[in-house]
């Protein structure tokens, strides 16, 4: 499939198209998050981004005519517009970029009947074509690839078109790029400098990919198998040369199929040497939502908890992610989901997820089998290492409501925190 970046005009906007690498190719769906601005939207992975530094412009979602032909379109040099004249009259032939800037117009009287013209010297970027006359009025959408710009010219070439220009494969790219003519643009409202998470989707893959975006560019999804024994599919993000899951774990099921038992009970709860899992408050919602809770010993079981090819990060891991974000006393802030209220809490403390690891305000469940906070009033997220200390030990990772650090220490393995798993 030919995916395409196609600049706009003022350095301000951008297009951003998609691609998929790895385990698929094909992007089917992307969820586009302005961490910057808590906005979002989603659009099919065949579509296009256009980020819009200002609401002016051209609406190019609602040009579409069918009573002009342009091919090839996309244009990588000249192209050949043609369209019917319903009656003797004068005509205007405009060109604009897409934020409204007139780049070439002309006027002549065209007789009734088909009419064929060139295009030509226009430069990488999104236009609109508008040929009007009090008689009729047409306009379509030009992608041009061009590298490099000229002087944009429209040519009558009169009524027989094709004879007095050299279309390079003028018919194949008619052929092969018949869809772009309905390709799609989703608009979104961008300001520079803000941070985007972009989630790309083809089928049961989930790739999550941060960007700050300084130009027109495509987007490629590395996709990933990541998939547990309760057929759950899980987002993943690249930080640094490391491959995490997106999402919190949420397995009921060892990677052999057997089953994690449920534990609600505080006292069987501190009490057990065996895994075991629950949710905030046993509320099923919380584990829907946020992802389970899980003892130590459910961490550390052979059987494996982690989907095939992943596994438990150890301390060591913790250490690499944390030491890329620049350090624990900056990374938990980097790390944590904005446009939360749950992480509501002070400015210097409020995550900014400039990575992409989105670690949700969970909350946890302590050794005794009480709860850390009531639902209503959170906390802190938790995520176990699979690094002991001691026998009775483990090491782990805290974000703190009231902190923008990350915090250290070897909690009770009977605690009840959240995993992430990250790739083998």
């Amino acid at each position: 499939m030919l995916l395409l970046a196609i600049a706009v005009m003022q350095a301000q906007n951008y297009l951003i198209s998609f691609a998929g690498t790895g385990a698929s190719t094909i992007v089917d769906s992307v969820k586009v998050e302005n961490l910057s601005q808590c906005t979002d939207t989603s659009l099919a992975g065949s579509n296009m981004l256009a980020l819009t530094a200002t609401e002016t412009g051209i609406n190019v979602n609602a040009i579409a005519d069918n009573s002009i032909q342009i091919y090839p379109n996309p244009v990588s040099g000249t192209c050949l517009v043609d369209f019917n004249s319903t009656a003797r009259s004068n005509t205007t032939l405009e060109l604009d970029n897409i934020t409204g800037k007139r780049m070439v117009q002309v006027h002549e009287l065209l007789s009734q009947g088909h009419h064929s013209y060139s295009l030509s010297g226009i430069g990488t970027g999104v236009y609109i074509l508008k040929i009007n006359s009090d008689k009729y009025s047409y306009s379509s959408k030009i992608l041009s690839i061009n590298a490099e710009s000229g002087y944009p010219e429209i040519k009558n070439m009169g009524t027989n078109p094709g004879t007095n220009i050299q279309v390079t494969s003028c018919r194949e790219n008619v052929r092969s790029m018949r869809n772009y003519n309905f390709l799609s643009l989703i608009n979104m409202q961008y300001n520079t400098g803000d941070t985007l998470k972009l989630t790309g989707k083809s089928g049961n893959y989930h790739t999550v990919m941060m960007l700050i975006p300084t130009q027109t560019q495509t987007v490629t999804f590395t996709f990933v198998n990541c998939t547990d024994a309760d057929n759950n599919h899980y987002a993943v993000v690249k930080i640094g040369n490391q491959l995490w899951m997106e999402e919190n774990l949420k397995t009921t099921k060892y990677r052999d199929g057997s089953v994690i038992p449920n534990l609600s009970d505080s006292a069987q709860w501190r009490n057990t040497t065996a895994g075991a899992y629950c949710d905030y408050h046993n509320l099923p919602g919380e584990g829907a939502a946020y992802g389970h809770f899980y003892n130590w010993f459910a961490v550390s079981d052979s059987r494996n908890i982690c989907p095939f090819g992943w596994h438990v990060a150890s301390d060591s891991e913790w250490t690499a992610l944390t030491t890329y974000l620049g350090g624990d006393n900056i990374a938990g802030r980097k790390l944590k989901a904005n446009c939360s209220t749950r992480w509501a809490y002070l400015d210097t403390t409020w995550g900014t997820n400039e990575c992409g690891f989105t670690a949700l305000c969970t909350n946890y469940r302590v050794s005794t089998g009480a709860w850390s906070l009531a639902p209503d009033n959170n906390h802190d997220c938790c995520f176990w290492s699979s690094t002991t200390m001691g026998v009775g030990n483990a090491w782990f990772r805290s974000l703190r409501w009231c902190y923008g650090d990350v915090f250290i220490a070897p909690p009770i393995k009977t605690s009840g925190f959240s995993v992430r798993c990250i790739k083998d």
